[in-house]
């Protein structure tokens, strides 16, 4: 399974980008950072983007996505989320008022957008991936991404505070390659932290004692807050007893 890191960071400067991901050519995890790394071309051959949740960072580029898609004549571009998700996404973004409702525009074959409501713990085919959302524990309804072909999955955690079902999750697999998680605020802004449900160093070595796989395990770090970098990374150094990994812009895993 080929992954693709275009967006990684919980705030945006020039050398910074929000949350944004593609497995493949054709599918893409959260919407932070899609129009603004790829190229016409490349957005054309997205068919699938999963979100987490809908807050400004990991959506805002649907809107490009989708207006490109629209003048490119493209195929249908399917929006997949939990109901709460697609719910804000049609009331609050693609409403006529902040951007066209795009899935009453066509495209190619069809609308330019069509939204794809999943529901937790239950598997659904997306463009011949087998995912799975499970909820997770942030300030609006959001979940993690079980993104399984051809054998191997791979796990999105969203954006969480300290939360239980997903380690549940994470444990009973037995084709895991990587875990993605997110890793925010210095440890000495844990209440900032906890009011927004995110995870600091501390919190996050807390989290991972909750998982019996394998310390070889990469656990892939996204999400740190541009403002705190240097502090996160300090603190991430001294976390012990995982391979962790800190995601940089471009990065490319074959896993």
């Amino acid at each position: 399974m080929q992954l693709r890191v275009l967006g990684c960071h919980g705030g945006e400067t020039p050398k910074h980008r929000t949350s944004s991901f593609i497995v493949g050519d054709s599918v893409a995890i959260d919407a932070g950072a899609i129009t603004s790394s790829l190229s016409l071309r490349e957005q054309e051959l997205i068919r699938s983007v999963l979100v987490s949740h809908p807050h400004m960072d990991h959506v805002r580029d649907l809107a490009t996505l989708a207006d490109n898609r629209c003048q490119q004549g493209g195929s249908t571009l399917e929006i997949v989320g939990i109901p709460a998700t697609i719910d804000a996404l049609r009331k609050h973004f693609f409403n006529d008022v902040i951007w066209p409702d795009f899935t009453r525009i066509d495209a190619k074959d069809g609308p330019t957008v069509r939204f794809v409501e999943v529901h937790a713990n239950q598997v659904t085919d997306v463009d011949g991936y087998e995912v799975t959302p499970v909820l997770v524990n942030h300030t609006v309804d959001t979940s993690a991404f079980i993104i399984r072909r051809d054998g191997k999955s791979i796990v999105y955690g969203g954006d969480t505070g300290p939360t239980e079902e997903l380690w549940k999750q994470i444990n009973a697999l037995d084709d895991l390659q990587a875990l993605m998680m997110e890793v925010s605020f210095p440890n000495d802004e844990a209440g900032l932290a906890w009011a927004s449900r995110h995870l600091t160093p501390q919190m996050l070595a807390s989290e991972l004692d909750k998982l019996t796989q394998s310390d070889a395990l990469p656990i892939m770090l996204y999400h740190i807050k541009p403002t705190f970098e240097a502090r996160v990374l300090r603190e991430l150094a001294k976390v012990r007893g995982r391979n962790l990994q800190i995601l940089q812009l471009e990065d490319e895993f074959l896993l």
